[in-house]
């Protein structure tokens, strides 16, 4: 998806909770914080510590 439809359509909804009802608004900010997740870059492999495995001894 296009960034800008990404970053407009999480801010109408961010609109439409303005207007909602308790429950409903909570959904829907959850609905846009979705959206605006998928702006941010994720975290790349190489930045995370790689576990290191012990040689196994074999008897």
């Amino acid at each position: 998806m296009d960034e800008d439809f990404i970053k407009g359509r999480a801010e109408h909804i961010r609109e439409l909770a303005t207007k909602a009802d308790p429950f409903t608004k909570k959904r829907l900010i959850e609905l846009a914080d979705s959206y605006e997740r998928r702006l941010r870059s994720p975290p790349y492999a190489s930045e995370r510590p790689t576990p290191r495995l012990q040689p196994q001894t074999y008897r």
